[in-house]
C-alpha cells in the first residue's frame, strides 16, 4: 500500500491522504504515535533536542532558537505548526524548508511503519518530520508542541532542555479550564534532571510542582533569569550550564516580546556549548516569522499582520500597535474561528484601533462576522464593519487607508490583519 501511494501521490494528494486516515482531527494520547515511532526505529545521532510548549510565543522562541544556533555555525532542524501558506513550512532543515519530495518520502515511511495503527493528521507529519530529521542527523532538533505538551505528538522525543514560554486559558476543552490544568498538561514536555525554563513571571503552581515532584531544575523569568530595557536596546541575565550568573548588554530588539527573547537565550545558556556573541546578535536581529507582527507593503499602504487568537496574543499584539504605530490611524481585519474567545480578543483590540473590518471564517470551526460586530456594540464600540472573507474585509480597509493618506488630519494609516492563522492566510495570496 505505501509503495503504491509513493507512485501515486504528490504533496497535495498526501495531504488529502492524511486528512481521512483518523475520524478525529485531535486524539491526544502517545499509545499510537509511540508504537509507529518504535517501528520506524528512529536514530537522531547525537543531536540535541529543545522542545518549546506554551500558550503563545512558541514559534518565535522556535525561530529565536534556529537562528542563533544556525548563526554560531550548527545544524538545527525545526519542527512547527500549523502553517500559514504551504505544509513545508512545518519542517526546517538547517536554512531551508523541506521539499515535496522530501516530506512524501517522510509519509511513505509513516505509511509503511504504521500498518493499521490509526493516525491523526498532526502525528502523521510528525513522524514524518522525525523521520527526515533522522536522515539529517543534525546538531539540534528544535520541537514545537502543537497542543498541550503532556499527551501532544511530539512529547514522544525527550527534551534536552524544555522551554514552556507561558500559560494562559486555550484550548480549554482539551486541557481544562483554569491555568493550574492547563500549565499541568504543559509541564508534560518536562523531563527528570533535563533544565526547563518557564518564560513569564507569573507561573502556576502546578508547573512548579510538576518541577519539584519530577526532580525538574527549573529556571523561571524574574528569578533565576530576566531582562531590562535599554534604550533601542535591551539587557539580560541569567544562569550558565553550571549555574554561575551571566549578563549580556546591549542586545538587538526584534520585534517579539522580551519574555520570549529572554527565555530563548537562558534555555542556550543551559546547553554544553560557547556562543559567541556575534552569533547571539545575529540570530536576534534577524529573526521573523511570517503572521507574528510581520511587515508588508500592499499597494503603498503598510500592513501589518499577527495571529492573535487568543486573549493573552490580543493584548501583547495592542500593546505592540501603540508602541510601534503611536502617531498613525490604525485599522483592523479580524477574522476568527468560533472555538475561540472572540469577546476577549475584541474587548483587547478594539481601543487600539480606529476601526475593525469584521471578516466571516467559513468551515466547522468558522466564526461569522455578525458575532465579532455583537461584541464591539456590547462593549459600546461603533466603529466596526462586516465582510464576507478576509479578502473582502482587506481590500476595503486598504482602500479606506489609500484615500485617508496624505490627508492633513491622517499622516499615516496602516492595516493591522489577526484573529486566525486561516485570516492572516487569506490575506498573505493576495499581497
Amino acid at each position: 500500500m505505501a509503495a503504491q501511494l509513493a507512485q501515486e501521490l504528490d504533496l497535495n494528494g498526501w495531504l488529502q491522504h492524511l486528512e481521512k486516515l483518523h475520524p478525529s482531527t485531535i486524539e491526544l494520547g502517545l499509545a499510537r504515535v509511540s508504537r509507529v515511532a518504535s517501528q520506524m526505529q528512529l536514530d537522531f545521532g547525537n543531536a540535541k533536542v529543545l522542545t518549546v510548549g506554551g500558550t503563545n510565543g512558541k514559534g518565535s522562541s522556535v525561530t529565536m532558537l534556529a537562528g542563533i544556533l544556525r548563526a554560531a555555525g550548527y545544524q538545527a532542524v525545526t519542527y512547527t505548526s500549523p502553517h500559514i501558506r504551504l505544509y513545508n513550512e512545518r519542517v526546517g532543515l538547517n536554512d531551508r524548508l523541506a521539499t515535496d519530495a522530501e516530506l512524501c518520502a517522510g509519509f511513505t515511511a509513516v505509511e509503511q511503519a504504521r500498518g493499521d495503527i490509526s493516525l491523526t493528521y498532526f502525528e502523521f507529519g510528525t513522524l514524518a518530520a522525525f523521520w527526515l530529521f533522522a536522515q539529517h542527523k543534525p546538531d539540534f532538533i528544535i520541537l514545537e508542541v502543537g497542543l498541550g505538551g503532556r499527551l501532544d505528538a511530539v512529547n514522544i522525543i525527550d527534551a534536552d532542555v524544555s522551554l514552556l514560554t507561558n500559560v494562559d486559558l486555550d484550548h480549554i476543552d482539551w486541557l481544562g479550564d483554569t491555568r493550574d490544568k492547563i500549565g499541568y498538561e504543559k509541564a508534560g514536555i518536562f523531563r527528570t534532571g533535563k533544565p526547563a525554563v518557564y518564560g513569564e513571571r507569573s507561573m502556576p503552581d502546578s508547573v512548579r510542582d510538576f518541577a519539584a515532584a519530577n526532580h525538574i531544575p527549573l529556571l523561571q523569568q524574574g528569578r533565576q533569569f530576566g531582562w531590562s530595557e535599554a534604550d533601542e536596546c535591551w539587557d539580560w541575565y541569567g544562569e550558565d550550564l553550571h549555574g554561575k550568573r551571566v549578563t549580556l548588554t546591549a542586545l538587538p530588539r526584534n520585534g517579539f516580546p522580551l519574555d520570549n527573547a529572554a527565555a530563548v537565550l537562558q534555555v542556550l545558556h543551559k546547553l554544553p556549548l560557547t556562543l559567541a556573541r556575534a552569533a547571539i546578535d545575529r540570530g536576534l536581529a534577524e529573526a521573523e516569522l511570517a503572521g507574528r507582527f510581520q511587515k508588508k507593503l500592499h499597494n503603498g499602504v503598510r500592513v501589518i499582520l499577527d495571529v492573535a487568537h487568543n486573549p493573552h496574543a490580543a493584548a501583547n499584539l495592542a500593546a505592540n500597535i501603540r508602541k510601534h504605530l503611536a502617531g498613525c490611524r490604525v485599522v483592523m481585519v479580524l477574522g476568527m474561528l468560533g472555538d475561540k474567545d472572540s469577546a476577549s480578543v475584541v474587548r483587547l483590540l478594539a481601543p487600539a484601533v480606529s476601526h475593525i473590518y469584521a471578516a466571516s471564517l467559513g468551515g466547522e470551526r468558522g466564526s461569522a462576522a455578525a458575532f465579532l460586530y455583537n461584541h464591539a456594540r456590547a462593549l459600546g464600540y461603533q466603529d466596526i464593519t462586516c465582510y464576507p472573507g478576509p479578502v473582502e474585509a482587506f481590500e476595503a480597509a486598504c482602500k479606506a487607508a489609500i484615500n485617508t493618506q496624505g490627508t492633513e488630519s491622517v499622516v499615516e494609516t496602516v492595516v493591522v490583519v489577526t484573529g486566525s492563522f486561516f485570516t492572516i492566510s487569506a490575506v498573505l495570496e493576495i499581497i
